[in-house]
C-alpha cells in the first residue's frame, strides 16, 4: 500500500468518526429537545391539578363550614325538642344540685308560700313586667298605658300559666330541664313583646325558678319522710314480732319449766319411797328432769332478757346471687330469738331465689354493729340514694376484715350454697341439650327424684 492510500484510508477513518459524533450530538439535542417539551407539558399538567386541588378545597371548605353549621343547628334543635320530652337520660342537663336544705317538709312549703307573697307584690307594684317607653293611642297617653297594662297582664298570665304546669309536673328525673324550659318561656314570650317594649323582669323570672325549685325539693323530702316512715314502722312491726316471740317463748319455757318441776317432785316422792333397782332407774330420772329444768329455766331467762334489752340481736350477712349476682350482701339486723326466720321472710316472693347465710353474728349492741358495718361500706352500697336498701358490692372478706377490726369474733361461710339457683341453671342447661326436649317436670323427676317426694 503505497503513502497515499494510507493516508487517504486515514482520512475516511476520521470522517466515519466524525460523522459517527455529529450523529451522537444530534441524539443528544433531539433528546434535550424532547426533554424540554415534556416539561412544558408536565408544569401545564401540574398547573392545571393545582387549580383543580384549589377548587376542590374551596368546595370542602365550603363543606365544611356548611356541616359545623348545619350541626350547630342540629344540636340546638335537638336541645329545643329534648326540653319537652320526658327522658330519664337527660345527661346535658347534668345531675341535680340541691339548693336548700331544709330538715322539714312543711320547711319548703313556708318557704314556697313566702317565694308566693313576693311575686303577688311585685305584680301588685306592677314591676313584674316592664314597658319604658310611653305609647300613645289615638294621641292619648291614658290609652296608651291601658293597652300597655292589657298587654302585661297577657304576658303575665300566659308565662304564670305555663309556669303553673311546669311546676306541677317537676319531678326528680325532669328538674333541670323544667328549669330550662322555664328559661325558653320566658326567653320567647320576652321576645313576642320586643314590638310593645314590654318585657317580664328577670327579679319575677327568679321568683318562679325558686318556687320550682321548692316544689321539687319539697316533693323530694316528702318522698325521703315516708321512706323514714316505713323505715320506723317495719322497726316497729320486727320489735313487734320479736315481742310476741320472747314472750312466746317464755310462755313456753314456763309450761316446760312447770311440767318438769312437777315430774321432779313426783319422781323424788317415788325416790323415798323405793328401794333397789326402782331406787337407781328414779335416781337417773331424777338427774335427767333437773336438767331439763335448768335449760327450760335458761331458757326463759334468755327470753325475758332478750326482752327486756332491745338492743340486743343479730347482725346478719347474706347474699342472693341468683338474684343480685356476686359480690353483693346485703348487712341488716333482727331481735327476733330465731334470726334465720327474719332471713326467711326476705326471701319472700318478691326475689327468686332463698337468701344465703354467711354469717350470723349476736351482739348486745347490734344497732351500733349494724351502722358501723353500713358506715364502713357506704361508698360501695347498691343503692346510693335509699339508707333503707342495705346491699353493698363489697367482698366477704372485707366484710370479715371490717368485723374484726371492730373486735368481734364471728363464723363466716364463704361459699354461697344458691341450691334453687343452681339447679335452676342445670335445668336449664338440660333443656337447651335434650333431643328430644322434655318437659320441665320430666327433667325434675330425672335429675332430681328427692325433690318429689
Amino acid at each position: 500500500m503505497g503513502l497515499f492510500d494510507f493516508l487517504k484510508k486515514k482520512e475516511f477513518s476520521e470522517i466515519k468518526r466524525l460523522q459517527e459524533q455529529l450523529e451522537r450530538y444530534k441524539l443528544i439535542s433531539d433528546i434535550e429537545e424532547e426533554a424540554n417539551r415534556q416539561k412544558k407539558e408536565l408544569d401545564g399538567v401540574i398547573i392545571s391539578k393545582n387549580q383543580e386541588i384549589k377548587k376542590l378545597e374551596s368546595v370542602y371548605s365550603t363543606l365544611n363550614e356548611n356541616y359545623l353549621t348545619a350541626l350547630e343547628t342540629y344540636k340546638n334543635l335537638r336541645k329545643e325538642v329534648s326540653l319537652f320530652e320526658s327522658k330519664l337520660d337527660i345527661i346535658e342537663y347534668g345531675i341535680y344540685e340541691p339548693v336548700y336544705d331544709f330538715e322539714k317538709s312543711d320547711d319548703y312549703r313556708e318557704e314556697q308560700n313566702k317565694i308566693i307573697q313576693l311575686q303577688k307584690e311585685l305584680i301588685s307594684l306592677d314591676t313584674a313586667a316592664i314597658c319604658n317607653t310611653n305609647w300613645k293611642v289615638e294621641g292619648s297617653e291614658s290609652k296608651g298605658q291601658a293597652m300597655v297594662k292589657v298587654y302585661k297582664k297577657l304576658i303575665l298570665r300566659a308565662f304564670n300559666g305555663e309556669c303553673d304546669v311546669l311546676i306541677s309536673k317537676v319531678k326528680w328525673n325532669n328538674v333541670n330541664q323544667m328549669t330550662e324550659r322555664m328559661q325558653k318561656l320566658f326567653d320567647a314570650l320576652n321576645k313576642l313583646g320586643e314590638s310593645f317594649h314590654v318585657f317580664l323582669n328577670d327579679e319575677y323570672l327568679d321568683l318562679k325558678r325558686k318556687e320550682l325549685i321548692l316544689e321539687y325539693e319539697y316533693q323530694s323530702k316528702r318522698q325521703k319522710e315516708k321512706e323514714e316512715l316505713r323505715a320506723v314502722q317495719e322497726e316497729l312491726r320486727e320489735e313487734e314480732r320479736a315481742r310476741r316471740e320472747f314472750e312466746q317463748a317464755q310462755k313456753e319455757a314456763e309450761k316446760e319449766e312447770n311440767s318438769y318441776q312437777k315430774a321432779l317432785d313426783k319422781a323424788r316422792k317415788e325416790f323415798e319411797a323405793s328401794t333397789g333397782e326402782k331406787h337407781d332407774q328414779l335416781q337417773a330420772q331424777i338427774e335427767k328432769l333437773e336438767q331439763e329444768l335448768k335449760e327450760a329455766q335458761e331458757k326463759k331467762e334468755r327470753a325475758l332478757s332478750m326482752a327486756q334489752q332491745t338492743k340486743r340481736g343479730h347482725v346478719y350477712v347474706i347474699s342472693n346471687i341468683g338474684s343480685f349476682g356476686e359480690n353483693v350482701y346485703k348487712i341488716g339486723m333482727t331481735r327476733r330469738l330465731e334470726p334465720t326466720d327474719r332471713v326467711k321472710e326476705l326471701g319472700d316472693a318478691s326475689v327468686p331465689f332463698q337468701f344465703d347465710i354467711h354469717a350470723m353474728i349476736y351482739s348486745d349492741e347490734a344497732p351500733t354493729l349494724e351502722n358501723e358495718l353500713h358506715k364502713a361500706f357506704t361508698n360501695k352500697k347498691v343503692n346510693m340514694l335509699n339508707y333503707r336498701k342495705e346491699f353493698f358490692n363489697v367482698t366477704i372478706d372485707e366484710i370479715e376484715e371490717k368485723v374484726k377490726e371492730i373486735g368481734l369474733e364471728a363464723e363466716f361461710s364463704r361459699l354461697p350454697e344458691a341450691m334453687e339457683y343452681r339447679e335452676t341453671l342445670a335445668l336449664l342447661d338440660k333443656l337447651n341439650t335434650q333431643t328430644p326436649p322434655k318437659t320441665i317436670d320430666d327433667l325434675i323427676a330425672q335429675e332430681f327424684p328427692s325433690s318429689l317426694s
